[in-house]
């Protein structure tokens, strides 16, 4: 809970500029660490003192990583933790609800029985539309059919009657020539 209180507030600015310190000073102890090391391959011999500031480099970064290390763990724990309360708090109040439901059940068999009765119903309903509609697209299809026979008889009527108006009119022709 203490935690909880330090995360609210200035407290999370506060340790991240603690975290921000941390590093820089972790940062500084490498950067020392490399200039002895690489002193040490310049000059091919490494002094007392230069071993004893080495020591001394690795020892604060070492314990700096780890501080810096367990200080995230902690945090990702403590929104773990949180997490999981609040999942709780969740889970018994859905508990609540179905001991609620539970109580009703009784009442609520009628409810499922007439509704399973009204399923039946509705799905022979479905069942004959599906076959009206397949009833009706084949009297659709066969009108449509029907229609496209008559179009092309009328189109034969049509040059049919063409060739006797035609015909008329050359019998016609040759009547007044004989006249």
């Amino acid at each position: 809970m203490g935690l909880d209180r330090l995360k609210r507030g200035r407290g999370p600015i506060m340790v991240r500029t603690v975290a921000g310190t941390v590093l820089v000073v972790l940062i500084s102890s490498v950067y020392s660490m490399m200039k002895i090391q690489k002193r040490g391959i310049d000059d091919g011999v490494v002094n007392p003192t230069d071993q004893v500031l080495m020591a001394k480099h690795l020892l604060e970064a070492s314990l700096m990583g780890f501080i810096l290390f367990l200080a995230l763990m902690i945090d990702r724990l403590h929104h773990y933790i949180r997490e999981l309360r609040l999942r709780r708090k969740g889970m018994e109040v859905i508990k609540k609800q179905n001991r609620g439901f539970g109580d009703g059940k009784t009442s609520s068999s009628a409810e499922i029985k007439s509704m399973e009765e009204d399923m039946a119903v509705l799905g022979a309903k479905f069942k004959q539309m599906e076959s009206e509609i397949e009833t009706k697209t084949k009297e659709a299809k066969a009108a449509e059919t029907n229609a496209e026979a008559l179009r092309k008889q009328s189109v034969g009527f049509l040059l049919e009657y063409d060739r006797f108006l035609e015909e008329n009119q050359n019998l016609r022709n040759q009547l007044e020539s004989l006249d």
